[in-house]
């Protein structure tokens, strides 16, 4: 109630001033030379009078104990007055604090862990007053100490308070003791809960709040402890928070934005990161790290491909953890769709090409049994597609992709998944139309059954694709010499494709019309004739009819 503590407060300052007056040859000293209150004091407090400061002092060693007991009593008021009398005894104590500050701490330590908020509030302006009247060399000391016996996360809380009240002059010298200690393991990696990650938040934005351009020295540390909370947080809410927080570390900085503080550090942060690839599994800290990178660092994973190409297949072999390498294949992926923006924004990207392609795509496309192993096939031939059918590989790297990969892709066009199915035929057209004039022919004769058996395929997305390969297919055909060495299989072909006009789906036939139109200019009176012969026998024959109308059309130009 307002009216008694204000009863409270001036009966107080009367107790103070009268035990000064009765005291004053004890205290001639420190009145004729009173000291200025310390640096950063709080703003909204008015400093105690000489005399209460000096009747807390002695006896403070007799209330702490009694204090530092009822605030974990199994009583909730008990706990939240003796909680709210502390920071009220540290604010009159100053920097006498010193000699009690083990107990303190130790108290602190356990109450900010209370259920209840008012408490935990009490308990933080406690801390704060500890920041400010305690030397840094004393309570960094203890804390840190405490946090490498057993990080906890009311631990990091009062680390956080106390950096919040301790002047920036005084906190300086230990910006980076405490962001390298912050980034050691056992602490930044301390505990995948929320609350105790939040904390850990705390005490970083604590430290660019109270110590700015100071900050600088220890950027290092401060982004791989944002990058583990980012990495390790399941909460949508705190990773928010902690890429605000990088924002102002960029701003600290003084360079334009998170992205290039990324820029500025990964190369570092992966060197060390990457150097225990060998040890990790779906859900280990430096492989979730190392996936926030990769997705948060844009245009730098450019230029740590050194590090990062290497780890991925190191991490991608088929003898390792399959739901790691599904995630690691999602996110290259990702990268592969804009690699301008990620790992080609240098342009050093095709110098991995033959590792990408030998020792990362390859292996994985083999079959093996398995849902797992068929959601890795398609995972990688996800890869493929977006590595071919972007604009960082040159024609002759496609074909040598071409080379090596065009076994394992035909073999995936009999997956059971649909969707490997239809990229595995999209990728064949694209590798027929940039290298299939140039295949060899009994490769280049083996491509066009395993297409056919796409077109009695369930997807019409994969039939029509199929069918899509199939007229690149007769197109390379048209441009090689010597084309009347395939006129046996071609019309096979043409055979194949006249049976799929009569398919139900009237998108298939069109298409299928469309592939025979197209390729008729190969042998055109082979095709008359494949037409001529089945014409009768088709339920649809006017689709039949069209293309016996197009031949006659193309004959009288000719």
């Amino acid at each position: 109630m307002p009216e008694i503590r204000q009863t409270a407060t001036s009966l107080w300052e009367k107790v103070g001033l009268q035990w000064q007056q009765e005291n004053e040859a004890d205290l001639k000293d420190k009145l004729d030379f009173a000291s200025p209150p310390p640096p950063n004091y709080p703003e909204h407090e008015s400093r105690p009078g000489l005399g209460c400061r000096e009747l807390v002092f002695r006896n403070l060693s007799k209330v702490l104990p009694a204090i530092c007991h009822d605030i974990t009593d199994w009583v909730v008021g008990t706990r939240v007055k003796a909680a709210q009398l502390l920071p009220v005894l540290l604010l009159h104590a100053e920097d006498h604090i010193t000699q009690h500050l083990e107990i303190v701490l130790r108290t602190l330590h356990q109450a900010c862990t209370d259920e209840e908020k008012a408490v935990v509030g009490s308990c933080i302006r406690a801390a704060e007053l500890i920041g400010t009247f305690v030397s840094p060399e004393v309570f960094l000391k203890l804390i840190l100490a405490m946090l490498k016996k057993a990080p906890s996360a009311s631990g990091l809380l009062i680390l956080a308070s106390v950096i919040r009240g301790c002047p920036r002059n005084a906190l300086q010298p230990h910006v980076t003791v405490i962001a390298t200690e912050l980034a050691q393991e056992h602490i930044c990696q301390g505990s995948e809960n929320n609350l105790y990650l939040e904390h850990l938040l705390l005490c970083v934005q604590a430290l660019l709040s109270v110590c700015q351009e100071d900050c600088r020295a220890a950027s290092l540390q401060f982004l791989e402890v944002l990058v583990t909370i980012m990495a390790v947080s399941d909460a949508v809410g705190l990773e928010k928070k902690a890429q605000k927080t990088m924002d102002t570390l960029a701003e600290v900085e003084d360079i334009p934005s998170s992205q290039d503080l990324y820029r500025k550090h990964v190369g570092a942060l992966l060197e060390r990161l990457t150097a225990s690839h060998g040890e990790w599994a779906v859900h280990s800290v430096q492989l979730l790290k190392f996936t926030v990178l990769l997705t948060q660092a844009g245009p730098a994973v450019g230029e740590a491909l050194q590090h990062v190409i290497p780890t991925l297949r190191a991490c991608l072999q088929p003898s390792t953890d399959p739901h790691m390498r599904l995630k690691l294949f999602s996110i290259l992926s990702m990268m592969l769709l804009r690699p301008k923006d990620t790992v080609d924004s240098q342009g050093q990207f095709r110098g991995y090409l033959d590792m990408v392609i030998n020792d990362i795509l390859a292996p994985n496309l083999q079959w093996h049994a398995g849902r797992t192993a068929a959601a890795i096939r398609t995972a990688a031939i996800s890869c493929l597609w977006a590595l071919i059918s972007s604009d960082i590989l040159s024609a002759k790297q496609v074909q040598e992709a071409q080379e090596t990969l065009m076994p394992q892709v035909l073999a995936t066009l009999e997956d059971d998944s649909q969707t490997t199915r239809l990229m595995s035929c999209r990728i064949i057209n694209m590798f027929l139309k940039n290298s299939g004039d140039t295949m060899e022919p009994e490769k280049f004769l083996k491509v066009y059954p395993e297409l056919l058996k796409r077109l009695d395929d369930v997807s019409n997305d994969v039939r029509m694709a199929a069918a899509s390969a199939l007229l690149t297919w007769l197109k390379c055909i048209e441009s090689l010499d010597g084309k009347s060495a395939y006129q046996s299989s071609v019309q096979f072909l043409y055979r194949e494709l006249l049976v799929h006009l009569d398919d139900p789906e009237s998108a298939i036939q069109d298409t299928v019309l469309e592939v025979l139109k197209e390729g008729s200019v190969l042998f055109p009176d082979v095709l008359v004739r494949e037409t001529e012969a089945v014409v009768h026998k088709h339920r649809s024959a006017t689709y039949c009819e069209q293309l016996l109308q197009h031949m006659q059309t193309m004959a009288a130009a000719r």
